[in-house]
């Protein structure tokens, strides 16, 4: 599994008076129903709630790559910001930091412009999350930097603050971002060369997720989190342990009705590992067999 496709499949809740709300709108892997819920809600919507929907919509539009349309929307907002309460202020910097720098951008569209864009826009969401009290949009802002200063030591360190904030905070909406960001410590550990505390901090994101109440994703968080400790432990070289987690990682799939590519892939590597021909070709042929 690519940490870019890993990135985008861990989409995190954030915190605020409307988050319970915004999480029953919110439908990740399809952006497009989620935009037509959001302007469903907002038909009866006034003042900041209006203001927060509208946000959301930007990042509808950014998750299907409307960048422009995004940030045409969200600065269409500035001009009610003054009198909005600091949610709201938060959440249209926040996106419009989103526009710029995100998960979703190709590397062509990361220019220093579009980084130095981004920053003053996720630091300003920071300031003012951080003088509201507003914990889980603080740690979003921060988690956000990772994605602006790319270079694995200063992700380390952005994800490092992030992580210290939720961990200390008594917020569920802050707290609930631990084993995402976790997740993100261990790939940069990894990029770093630094494989077993790699393994350590995607071992900490396991443990965080077999914790949770099980959620509306059917179980493919705490499935990707069995997968990334697996997949650390093979390339450590332990290749038994490997084995073992992936092939009951292949049963809960199977149980959830949503077979797995990535553990395809992972059990034909290590079934030629062990120079076993025949069930590596056979996971390659599951592999393939797959919809793109």
């Amino acid at each position: 599994m690519k940490p870019t496709t890993l990135l985008c499949s861990l989409l995190l809740l954030a915190a605020s008076a409307q988050a319970q709300d915004l999480d029953a709108l919110w439908d990740y892997a399809r952006p497009a129903l989620s935009e037509q819920r959001f302007r469903a809600a907002l038909v009866q919507a006034r003042g900041d709630e209006a203001l927060i929907l509208q946000t959301q919509i930007a990042r509808s539009l950014g998750l299907r790559r409307d960048f422009e349309g995004a940030r045409t929307l969200l600065l269409s907002l500035e001009p009610q910001l003054a009198t909005a309460g600091p949610e709201a202020r938060v959440r249209q910097a926040l996106e419009l930091g989103r526009s710029f720098i995100s998960a979703s951008h190709p590397s062509a569209q990361r220019t220093p412009e579009a980084r130095e864009a981004a920053r003053r826009a996720y630091l300003a969401a920071l300031a003012e999350a951080r003088a509201a009290g507003l914990d889980g949009l603080a740690v979003d802002a921060l988690h956000m930097m990772a994605f602006v200063d790319s270079a694995p030591a200063d992700q380390l360190r952005w994800n490092r603050e992030a992580l210290a904030l939720a961990e200390t905070s008594p917020q569920p909406a802050a707290r609930r971002w631990r084993a995402s960001l976790q997740n993100n410590l261990g790939l940069s550990l990894r990029e770093l060369g630094r494989p077993q505390e790699a393994l350590q901090a995607f071992q900490a994101a396991l443990a965080l997720r077999e914790q949770e109440a099980p959620g509306s994703d059917g179980g493919s968080r705490l499935r990707i989190a069995r997968w990334m400790v697996a997949h650390q432990l093979r390339l450590l070289g332990e290749t038994e342990a490997a084995l073992s987690q992936q092939l009951a990682l292949e049963q809960a799939c199977a149980a959830a009705g949503q077979p797995d590519p990535y553990v395809f892939e992972e059990l034909e590597i290590l079934y030629r590992a062990r120079g076993d021909a025949e069930r590596a070709a056979h996971y390659a042929q599951r592999r393939a067999g797959m919809p793109p």
